[in-house]
């Protein structure tokens, strides 16, 4: 493995958090392949599944968007490469804010995420992404009311 490939591939994490704190969605896009595989059951208890990278980053906007502020921590990135294709195992924490009246105005996670790339003619994308949630605390409520305040925002 080469440094720039360790360094690319860990960078895609990196962008992914950026990207959703930043609320820069054209930055989030790009860090995926066009069809991915999204499995966040460990979280929501919904199976995941393959879906349109435009699907998850549109979701994702109307989450965000509803959210007062959020910060994604990574840390410890495991590499393992095999040709074009990487696997990317990572540390997170993600501290999600949303002031209310209905309890505590934080909500917080923590664990890792398990990703597989592909290198392709454009560098590293994301094609499958696994949440492995470790530990929460707070206010778990706020996610879906900026899931509503998202929609409103956005006029959907």
């Amino acid at each position: 493995m080469t440094f720039e490939d360790h360094t690319n591939i860990v960078r895609r994490r990196y962008e992914y958090a950026l990207g959703i704190d930043t609320r820069d969605w054209a930055l989030f896009r790009s860090i995926f392949m066009d069809e991915i595989t999204m499995d966040f059951s460990s979280y929501s208890g919904e199976p995941g599944g393959p879906m349109r990278a435009d699907d998850w980053v549109a979701g994702c906007k109307v989450l965000f968007t509803g959210l007062d502020a959020t910060q994604h921590v990574m840390s410890n990135p495991i590499v393992d490469l095999d040709g074009n294709r990487a696997r990317l195992r990572m540390y997170m924490k993600a501290e999600h804010f949303l002031i209310n009246d209905q309890g505590n105005d934080d909500f917080a996670l923590g664990g890792y995420y398990d990703d597989r790339l592909v290198k392709t003619d454009q560098g590293w994308r994301i094609e499958a992404v696994t949440l492995n949630v470790m530990w929460n605390r707070g206010n778990r409520h706020i996610m879906d009311m900026a899931v509503t305040r998202g929609q409103e925002r956005l006029g959907l």
